[in-house]
């Protein structure tokens, strides 16, 4: 008998991601998540610089 559970391809149809979008909608991040989230997204800005402003 075939595993049902398992990916055998990378891609998916975009009817199945539909539906896994629909089940994870509505669902909370737990506290430490969104920190680790605001960490990542601060060293991620940290690296990208200012536009120069241009004085004339």
């Amino acid at each position: 008998m075939k595993d049902m559970g398992k990916r055998q391809y990378r891609e998916l149809d975009d009817s199945v991601k539909q539906k896994i979008s629909q089940s994870m909608r509505g669902r909370s991040k737990s506290e430490s998540h969104k920190e680790h989230i605001s960490n990542g997204l601060k060293l991620y800005w940290k690296q990208i610089p200012n536009k120069p402003f241009d004085e004339k």
